[in-house]
Parts: C-alpha cells; structure tokens; sequence
C-alpha cells in the first residue's frame, strides 16, 4: 500500500458511488500533456486499425511511425503497460493519477483494453448513448474507464457525452442509442490534463466537434484483481460512514454517507431515485465491508422480517 495521502477520500468514493464517475481538472502537467498527445497519435492509426481489422504479426507491436511504442494485452498487470519511455504511462503513474486507480481498483488492475479517440475539427457526427459493455451479471464487483484529455476541450467542442447516476440502469450496449437530451446529462468541457473516471456502467457518447479544434481522448478500462473493500485513505470513514437508523423519516444524518447517496441526478425524478438508492446502498455495502448498511432503511427492513438483525443491530 502506498502512500494514503494520494489516495480518494471516503467522500470522494461516495460521490462516485451516487454518480457514476469522479472528475479531476488539469491533473497532468502540461509537457506532460504534450508528449502523451504525440505519443497518442503515433498509437492512434494502428489502434484503429486492430479494432475494425485484427492485427497479424508480431501481438502488440502496432504499426505506426515507431516500433518501440506497443500495445498492451488484455490481462497485462496495469504496471507492466507503457514502459517507460512512454509518456502515456508517465501519466498513468503520476502518484495523483495511481491514487485515484488504487483507490478504486487496487493498487496493480489489469489491462482490459484502450482506445484513443480522435474527432477531427468540424467533424459533424458523433457516437449514440451506449455502455462499453454487454448485460453482465448483478456483482458489486466493477471495472473503471478512465478518459483522459490531453488537450483543452472547449464548451461545444466534441467533449464526452454522459449521463450521472446512470450506471445502476442495466441497458444493453445498444439499447439506449435512441435516447436524447436526457434531463441532467453532461457535456464535457475543461482544461488540459484532465481526468474523467467511470464506473463501467455509465452511459456515455462521443459527440460531434463543430469547433476548429482536433479532439484527443485517451481512454483506458482496468479490471480489478483484489476485493475493493476500504482501499481508499480512509481517515474520514469513522465520520461519515453511517448505520442503518440514518433515515430520511426518521435521523437522517447531514454529512453521511447516506446523505452523498440519496443525492438524485434530475433525471431520478420522485420515489424512481429509491431503486438507485438500494442499488447505492448495496454497493457501498461491499466497498466498505460493512454487511448492515443501509441508506433509509430499504435493505434493513427485509432483514427485520426475515429475523436476521444481529444482536448488535437490535
């Protein structure tokens, strides 16, 4: 375990359960920045070309202007991906940036796959709602996609679409692309060097780029390979983690983590958000190792009739 100061703060991991995703503005350093732009366009072209075509050769070597950048595998460890010199894994092992990993998926993921995204100025059409991923079954277990922009993306500018709190609605990859303008969604602008991360399951779309600017975005999935129970620093867990009485009817607390989940995105209109809440509570439950959480008693309550409160609990 590495340093706890770099590491996601108990609130922080409750806002990711809530929303989906975690947002860090200008978290490279700017040379930094530039060389992995380079380094993403010389990775660019072959990259593409695996995903529509496959690759015969040598698996991993890519081909682009330089035989020394390659491809990591899927299953890679994470710190075996972009040997140095490569200003990509430069990057993923900023201590700000490995954090952020370890906090939510340890401190050594897998390589699942990446991607570098490429919207030409004034591209006029982009990608449909979708998930990066087919039905998987109902673990609390979880993947995270980190989409890095090297480059400042201006408001209008080809920015990612995304929908928080959606990541709880299971949907078939495709199934979603009809929906539009959802009440609430995001449209990614911000600084060079900024880092979005998401949970697998939220809902998101490349979009046109009207501007006079390229857009570059680097994104890359890491798979899990401990239990991602209190891998964060958690300092502030005594203070914020909370037990089942805290209860909208009843002792709701005003800094808990109860209070971070039932935070409703606008489209969550209603009694609709209590399904998210349950889906919240039963994944805050595993990430903090705590079996008897609970956020407005909906899960404590089917304990109470099936009599399976602990002493403890009574």
């Amino acid at each position: 375990m590495g340093d706890r100061h770099r590491l996601l703060s108990t609130a922080a991991m409750a806002d990711f359960v809530a929303d989906g995703f975690l947002r860090f503005d200008a978290l490279v350093p700017e040379p930094l920045n530039w060389a992995a732009l380079e380094e993403m366009k010389e990775l660019a072209p072959g990259k593409l070309r695996r995903a529509l075509h496959g690759l015969s050769g040598r698996p991993g070597t890519l081909p682009s202007g330089s035989d020394s950048i390659e491809s990591p595998e899927s299953l890679t460890p994470l710190e075996d991906c972009y040997p140095a010199p490569s200003a990509l894994g430069e990057v993923l092992r900023l201590p700000a940036v490995a954090g952020i990993i370890e906090s939510l998926v340890g401190s050594n993921p897998v390589f699942d796959h990446d991607f570098i995204h490429h919207i030409p100025a004034g591209a006029p059409r982009g990608q449909h709602l979708h998930v990066d991923a087919v039905l998987e079954p109902a673990a609390q277990a979880f993947d995270i996609q980190l989409f890095y922009f090297p480059t400042a993306v201006a408001k209008g500018g080809g920015g990612t679409r995304f929908v928080p709190g959606s990541h709880f609605r299971r949907a078939r990859a495709e199934g979603i692309a009809r929906y539009q303008h959802v009440l609430g969604e995001q449209h990614y602008s911000g600084p060079p060097g900024t880092l979005l991360v998401f949970h697998q399951g939220l809902w998101h779309a490349g979009q046109p780029n009207p501007s006079g600017e390229d857009r570059w975005m680097y994104k890359l999935r890491l798979n899990p390979r401990v239990p991602q129970q209190r891998l964060w620093n958690t300092a502030d867990f005594p203070g914020l983690h909370n037990d089942p009485r805290d209860h909208s009817f009843a002792r709701p607390g005003s800094h808990s983590v109860a209070q971070r989940l039932r935070r409703m995105a606008p489209w969550q209109k209603g009694h609709e958000g209590r399904y998210e809440q349950m889906q919240r509570a039963a994944l805050w439950r595993y990430l903090s190792g705590d079996p008897a959480f609970d956020v407005d008693f909906y899960q404590t309550r089917q304990r109470v009739r099936a009599g399976a409160l602990s002493p403890g609990e009574r």
